[in-house]
């Protein structure tokens, strides 16, 4: 799709920038009115290009018929940092105050319709409290995922102490805003096996840097291949919404593809890559040439490896056809699932009432116990039980038993046999990597493919980017992790594409995500992993909790079991480890223990993720809070948790937040 492909000719390129009607509204430039010419390569040649060359309607509403304006308040209606939802007769929209100036825009998030006035406001944009996507309040862009659309905005006047807004019918009702895009009017000057960039993978990672090179003004071929049949679609909702047909979870639809030439050829797998050549190997043998490569990959699902794991009725969870099938089967029969994963638990969550019976195995003696802790871990775990769902903890599967050829029963090494008519594994993935083994991209032991702050490997013009990578993640020192979230991937993808084009962009958002069980919902942000504690705030027994996992400031940390001696020096007195690490002692605690300086290192632990339920929007507050570099303290916590009271963390009353 896109466009006729023949071999390339000496042209010149152009640019022809397609304005949805709705997009029509409003395109911002830079603050001083004029766009800045942008400047990328094709085939190691520099191009420039401006955006203004291509001039945009001052008129921002085109059809008077479409147009609506209402007073909506009073000017000392909203103190400075308020947000309000408005009601201007054929729709709402969010009208915010801050720094003494009115702001309008749309008042649900695109990504699933959640409502802003109940987000956080900060540094010039609101954050969705459901999922974190964050928006611009001056220009309703998205700057933080996920979800792909931004927000209409509309204008506000004052007038006689009177706050009016003026907006469009449309955007009121469709409440979202497909930015601005180039395409690609040199397409028939490509051959087949021939194009700028591409993008392997066709998850969100790779959508979202084929967009934002269309929105950055990229006019050359940009290509996506995908193992998958279908155009790229919302993966979260396969263990959520196991129902979903492909065309409900579509990300994009096929039209949107065709107007912004993003090719995508579905059912093709990537067998090998020369970086020297630039050249792609198709497991069929096609081969294509590019300029820039992104590989976005994903994983791959972890399979049993006990007898019986071939036979029918055994799902890994990868396309909507197996979500589908598996309900299809699952419903009023016997269900097994293996591995109490994110995706295990939600599976287990969604067939609980569809089924007869729903089982569930793993190998801890607590479901997320290495993710929420215990204490959340079996709070959640309880509330499976209360839904009919039976755990068979510490124990493995050892055999798959068939009777005419289809699943019969799961035989676990506790010695426990379950009836089982259909089985689910859900027991971790590995990176999909194994094609670039030879290729001279750097691989770590795991096979996860390094990169750095800007999505580059070590292999020029080669980006990667979603669950395949390990990268450094500001939040934890800049510490190499792997966060496998699907927003993570769209801001992955985005940094990727930025720096196709050399914006210079570093990564610096903090890792959201959030699981559906039950009708319920766990919100987590930050990047938790190797948590030294847990510091809780509300009533697990009554599901409606904070949880704060801080682990020790990396200035402290040391290494186990390391000597300690408090000596005088310079006039003061200090902890001084064996290797050379000291912190000055407080006169309060000027003589003391191990054990004494061991709590004052504990009391300052920092917050490094937060994890909710029933508790918006305390999760979001957190992550703006972390995203804007500021330190929340352990002390800080237990404050608020003995006595009620909460810290403030520059603009945001961070635990003022009582559900």
């Amino acid at each position: 799709m896109g466009g006729c492909f023949s071999k390339p000719k000496p042209v010149e390129v152009k640019i022809e920038v397609v304005i949805p009607e709705k997009e029509r509204s409003k395109e911002e430039m830079s603050p001083n009115g004029k766009a800045s010419p942008l400047i990328y390569k094709v085939n190691g040649t520099a191009r420039h290009y401006h955006l203004e060359e291509h001039p945009i309607a001052s008129n921002p509403y085109h059809n008077p018929k479409d147009v609506v304006e209402a007073s909506v308040c009073h000017v000392k209606d909203l103190e400075n940092g308020q947000m309000r939802e408005v009601d201007l007769g054929c729709g709402k929209a969010l009208l915010i105050k801050e720094s003494g100036e009115f702001h309008a825009v749309g008042h649900k998030c695109p990504h699933y319709g959640a409502p802003l006035v109940k987000g956080v406001l900060s540094r010039g944009r609101v954050r969705c409290p459901w999922h974190g996507a964050c928006f611009s309040i001056s220009t309703g862009d998205i700057e933080d995922f996920p979800g792909l659309d931004s927000l209409p905005r509309f204008q506000v006047k004052i007038e006689k102490e009177k706050v009016y807004i003026r907006a469009s019918k449309q955007a009121l009702q469709t409440q979202r805003r497909t930015k601005m895009m180039a395409k690609c009017i040199s397409l028939s000057n490509y051959n087949l096996s021939s194009t700028n960039v591409l993008i392997i993978g066709a998850g969100a990672a790779g959508l979202v840097c084929a967009e934002t090179l269309r929105q950055e003004g990229f006019s050359d071929r940009i290509v996506m291949c995908t193992m998958d049949r279908h155009l790229p679609y919302d993966r979260p909702k396969l263990s959520k919404s196991m129902d979903s047909h492909p065309e409900q979870i579509a990300l994009r639809p096929k039209e949107f593809f065709c107007t912004y030439d993003i090719e995508v050829l579905t059912e093709m797998q990537v067998a090998a890559v020369d970086v020297k050549s630039k050249i792609a190997v198709f497991k069929d043998g096609f081969k294509m040439e590019y300029n820039k490569l992104l590989i976005a990959t994903g994983n791959t699902p972890k399979t049993l490896s006990c007898k019986g794991k071939e036979m029918e009725n055994v799902f890994n969870i990868r396309t909507p056809e197996d979500a589908n099938r598996v309900v299809k089967l699952a419903t009023s029969k016997n269900v097994v699932i293996v591995g109490a994963s994110f995706l295990g638990m939600e599976v287990a969550a969604y067939l609980a009432e569809r089924a007869h019976s729903v089982s569930l195995v793993e190998l801890e003696h607590v479901p997320f116990k290495k993710f929420f802790g215990e204490r959340v871990g079996r709070a959640v775990m309880k509330m499976f039980e209360n839904n009919r769902v039976k755990f068979y903890m510490q124990t493995e599967v050892s055999e798959l038993r068939e009777q005419e050829g289809k699943l019969k029963e799961v035989v676990l090494k506790s010695g426990k046999v379950l009836r089982a008519d259909v089985c689910v594994v859900g027991v971790g993935a590995v990176p999909a990597t194994g094609f670039l083994k030879q290729s001279g991209i750097n691989i770590d032991s795991k096979g996860f493919i390094v990169v750095n702050k800007m999505m580059q490997t070590n292999i020029p013009g080669v980006f990667a980017a979603g669950d395949a990578v390990t990268f450094p993640l500001a939040l934890r020192n800049n510490k190499k992790v792997n966060v496998p979230h699907w927003q993570m991937a769209h801001m992955h993808g985005r940094i990727a594409a930025l720096n196709m084009l050399a914006h210079g962009t570093e990564i610096s958002t903090v890792p959201y995500l959030w699981t559906a069980l039950f009708g319920k919902s766990i919100r987590y942000a930050g990047h938790g992993e190797g948590f030294d504690d847990v510091v809780i705030q509300g009533d697990l027994d009554e599901l409606k909790f904070v949880a704060f996992y801080t682990n020790v400031p990396h200035a402290f940390s040391r290494p186990e079991g390391g000597p300690l001696a408090l000596v005088a020096q310079n006039g003061a007195w200090w902890w001084m480890c064996a290797w050379g690490l000291k912190r000055r002692v407080s006169r309060s605690w000027r003589v003391g223990t191990r054990t004494a300086f061991h709590a004052e290192i504990r009391r300052s632990d920092e917050v490094v993720a937060v994890a909710s339920m029933n508790y918006d929007p305390i999760v979001s507050k957190v992550a703006e809070v972390l995203a804007a570099g500021r330190t929340i303290r352990k002390r800080d916590v237990e404050l608020f948790v003995r006595h009620g009271k909460y810290v403030r963390f520059g603009v945001l009353s961070v635990l003022d937040v009582r559900g």
